[in-house]
C-alpha cells in the first residue's frame, strides 16, 4: 500500500531542499496511510452480531486529529527509545545513569548526584551531553529536531 501511494504521489515530489528531505516526504506518505487505515477500521470494524452494535461502534469512532496526535506521540516515543539505545554505549555508566534518572525517571538532580557520587553540576552536564547527542542522532534519521521542539 505504501509503495502504491508513493507511485501515485511521486509526480508531486519536489526535491527543493527548503521543503525537506525525501525521507520526510516518504514518512508523511506512510504516516498518512497508517492513520487512514486506523480510521477506516474504526469506521468499519469487523463485527459479529447485531446491526445496532455496529452502529454503536461507528458512533464511537475517533476523529482524524486524535488518530494523528496518537500516531505522532507513539512515533516520538519509539524514536526516542531507538535513538537512546543507539547512543547508549557512547557514554559511561554514570553519565548515562545521570541522564536517564533525571530526564526520563524524573528523579531530582540532588538525589541522583548523591547516589552517583557526583556534583549537581556534573549531573546537569551529563544530562545535557546525552540530550545533545540524542538530538544529533534523531537529526541523522529525520533531518529535523521535532522530537524535542514540538
Amino acid at each position: 500500500d505504501v509503495l502504491r501511494s508513493v507511485a501515485k504521489a511521486i509526480d508531486g515530489w519536489d526535491p527543493d531542499p527548503c521543503k525537506g528531505p525525501f525521507r520526510a516526504w516518504l514518512f508523511r506518505i506512510a504516516r498518512n496511510l497508517l492513520i487512514n487505515l486506523v480510521m477506516s477500521e474504526r469506521r468499519h470494524p469487523k463485527v459479529c452480531g447485531e446491526s445496532h452494535f455496529q452502529q454503536i461502534l461507528e458512533e464511537q469512532a475517533a476523529s482524524e486529529s486524535a488518530d494523528s496526535a496518537l500516531f505522532d506521540i507513539e512515533f516520538k516515543r519509539q524514536l526516542f527509545h531507538w535513538a537512546a539505545e543507539a547512543i547508549r554505549q557512547e557514554f559511561s555508566v554514570s553519565t548515562w545513569s545521570a541522564f536517564w534518572q533525571t530526564a526520563v525517571d524524573n528523579a531530582s538532580v540532588r538525589d541522583v548526584a548523591r547516589e552517583l557520587g557526583l556534583s549537581a553540576g556534573a549531573v546537569y552536564i551529563a544530562r545535557s551531553r546525552v540530550i545533545a547527542r540524542l538530538r544529533e542522532r534523531v537529526n541523522e534519521v529525520e533531518g529535523r529536531t521535532a522530537l524535542f521542539h514540538d
